[in-house]
């Protein structure tokens, strides 16, 4: 499937990112830091030609709370939707990641999300990602989250969306997608 344009953005710091701790579907609101993340998210999208472009973002308060920086005096209407929330991670809620059993493998702190107990999970996830892409009305800004903004550009545009990760993992900048590329802006 070919999808438009869209530029990406994942919320700034908050303070459960700060402390390590698994958010999910709970919330933590941004550090003075992650409000920087948000204005130069702001700073890059406004040099951006956004004309006839939607705008979206996660319910969440976190990704709300960067959409009104990152997106202030950019976007007429924000529209929020479920399908851009985090992954669920159950029982691990609120959690810090020390207290948390630790798996072997390439990628342990990917691993965690998924064994969560009574989370949500990748698949489950992507299927709701690849419905609200389905949806798509045209060019688009997203304000979501880390996992649920990887997964969507991984169905955009594939496993290269993977290669050389941000040190940041996309808090203070955009992932601009166009034509089956990606580009990080910052």
């Amino acid at each position: 499937m070919v999808h438009p344009e869209l530029y990406i953005l994942r919320h700034g710091e908050t303070f459960w990112n700060a402390e390590n701790r698994m958010q999910g579907e709970l919330d933590s609101p941004l550090t003075d830091k992650g409000e920087l993340h948000a204005a130069r998210q702001h700073e890059i999208l406004r040099s951006r030609d956004l004309q006839g472009f939607h705008f979206y973002c996660s319910p969440q308060g976190r990704a709300f709370q960067t959409a009104a920086i990152a997106l202030g005096g950019l976007a007429e209407t924000i529209r929020t939707d479920d399908r851009l929330r985090e992954i669920g991670v159950g029982d691990w809620s609120g959690r810090l990641r020390d207290e948390l059993p630790m798996p072997k493998g390439p990628n342990p702190l990917m691993a965690q999300y998924e064994m969560a107990p009574n989370g949500e999970g990748f698949a489950a996830v992507k299927r709701r990602v690849k419905a609200f892409l389905d949806d798509l009305p045209g060019p688009s800004v997203i304000v979501t989250h880390g996992i649920t903004g990887g997964i969507m550009r991984g169905l955009v545009i594939g496993e290269k969306a993977h290669r050389g990760q941000s040190p940041h993992g996309g808090q203070g900048c955009v992932y601009w997608l166009k034509n089956g590329e990606q580009h990080v802006l910052d």
